[in-house]
């Protein structure tokens, strides 16, 4: 029987995800119109942030780029914001897309090294606690000093080389050959629980990881993009950073390490998964494998990766160039010591990060939308007009519930903006103005831990290729996050009320 042509551009039409998700999104595109003309752009603003909170939060259904790309051109189209405004939210956000497009790509030539050494960790660590400390407080070691971004593609990278040696042995596939680890078509019915253990495990370990880099990525100038930002309007430099942020930022690191292990002890939240010893058999018998047939070319390619990984860390560690330039530097060293010569070699690095990157764009022009639209406005006005006293926690707090929904770097600019010019006004005192910009600092990077929209990294991890094989989608991330969030800003709310 053949297929209509309307029938076939249905079923084309978001492929093969869900009916009711293609109509959900149709919908929108319908209603979105509607809104315009009888609530107004500011009330429809408000329903396109919602809508592309949506489809990040039905990421396993269908990847959000194309149902948030239409939701964003929409927006374009009705008048809620412009190309031309669009295109500045990207310029202004161009080192994050610089970094993506070519530090992410960089780790990729890293994989064999990072796969030696933490083999070597989850085999010879038999405590989860232990473990899962490590990974958390490394995460957050690493954000101060580099960027979460690069660290997360780290552990996203380990991840996937991880699953996919256990996942072509449960298979009973030939270790060499091409193998795809997303189909579980092939996996022997007897390694099926194996399988789930192994996904929970390392989805734990992941979400760990991730909050260590906003653990980290609080307490220095360096640690997320808007520190840098707020730095730069406070004239800080990297020591006073440091040292005015650190009586929020260090107990806030405590106890997020304390909850680690917490999580782990209570196996609360979907935490405490153990390493089946299939598994850790299997992850050992690959070192063996490896350490057996490494040949002279393949102990030279471990040292120049490890050569490399020292040049990126002290490159960043000092800022000698933007991330993405460094990362850019990376590949070229990488593919020229290691032999890496052709084109689609090189090709297959940048297939985990520009999809991301064309997703982050469209996110940025959701940003426009509230610029454009004032859509923060309200708040923003209410926060500034509450008394000097209650300022600083409500600006925390302010800041913590509009960067889980929204981009935290803007709502960064747009805060210590104000604040700057109540300052330079002379409404405030420049010690008031000093408490102001840490809790501004405090509360995009604490509280936004919520949702994977509030931090880019945790946006990456959502909508890597990671994700859907260990099952971790958005409701199981912002389930898993919880704890970490209620610790992190009932701390970090504390210390900013009491402590600075």
């Amino acid at each position: 029987m053949k297929t209509t042509l309307s029938h076939a551009l249905g079923n084309n039409f978001l492929g093969a995800s869900p009916l009711w998700y293609k109509q959900a999104v149709i919908a929108f595109l319908i209603i979105n119109p509607i809104a315009v003309i009888t609530l107004g752009p500011f009330i429809t603003g408000w329903f396109f942030i919602i809508e592309f909170i949506f489809t990040l939060a039905m990421a396993l259904k269908c990847y959000p780029l194309q149902p948030g790309g239409l939701i964003a051109i929409e927006a374009i189209l009705l008048g809620l914001t412009t190309s031309d405004g669009v295109y500045h939210e990207v310029i202004k956000n161009f080192d994050v897309i610089l970094l993506l497009m070519f530090m992410v790509a960089g780790i990729y030539f890293m994989q064999s090294m990072l796969l030696f050494i933490f083999n070597k960790l989850l085999v010879n660590i038999r405590s989860k606690t232990i473990i899962s400390l490590v990974f958390s407080f490394t995460a957050a070691i690493l954000s101060a000093f580099l960027d979460a971004l690069t660290v997360t593609a780290v552990l996203i990278s380990v991840s996937v080389g991880f699953y996919s040696v256990y996942h072509k042995v449960a298979s009973d596939q030939p270790s060499s050959g091409n193998y795809n680890h997303s189909n579980d078509d092939q996996i022997l019915p007897i390694n099926q629980i194996d399988l789930a253990a192994f996904r929970a495990f390392l989805r734990s370990l992941l979400m760990h990881g991730a909050i260590g880099t906003a653990l980290g990525g609080v307490a220095t100038l360096v640690g997320e993009p808007q520190n840098l930002l707020i730095a730069k309007v406070a004239d800080w430099d990297f020591i006073e950073f440091f040292i005015r942020v650190a009586p929020v930022s260090m107990p806030v690191l405590a106890c997020g390490l304390l909850t680690v292990i917490i999580l782990e002890k209570t196996r609360l939240f979907d935490y405490g998964a153990e390493l089946p010893e299939n598994v850790r058999n299997i992850l050992k018998n690959f070192e063996k494998e490896e350490s057996n047939k490494s040949t002279s070319k393949h102990k030279a390619q471990l040292i120049v990766q490890g050569i490399v990984a020292v040049v990126l860390i002290l490159s960043l560690a000092f800022h000698v160039a933007e991330v993405g330039l460094v990362g850019l530097m990376v590949i070229v060293l990488l593919t020229a010591f290691n032999g890496i010569t052709e084109e689609h070699q090189i090709g297959h690095a940048f297939e985990e990060a520009l999809p991301f990157t064309a997703l982050l764009v469209v996110f940025f022009t959701i940003v426009s939308v509230i610029h454009e639209q004032h859509l923060f406005q309200p708040i923003i006005d209410f926060v500034l007009h509450m008394p000097p006293h209650a300022q600083p926690i409500m600006f925390f707090i302010a800041n913590g519930i509009l960067s889980a929904i929204s981009d935290n770097v803007f709502v960064a600019t747009v805060y210590i903006s104000e604040v700057k010019a109540a300052l330079d006004a002379g409404a405030i005192s420049q010690e008031h103005f000093n408490t102001l910009a840490v809790a501004i600092n405090t509360g995009t990077n604490l509280p936004s831990v919520a949702t994977p929209n509030g931090q880019a990294a945790f946006l990456f991890l959502l909508t890597s290729a990671i994700a859907p094989l260990l099952r971790l989608s958005y409701g199981k991330m912002v389930w898993m996050a919880l704890p970490y969030t209620i610790v992190l800003s009932v701390v970090g709310g504390l210390s900013v009320a009491y402590l600075l």
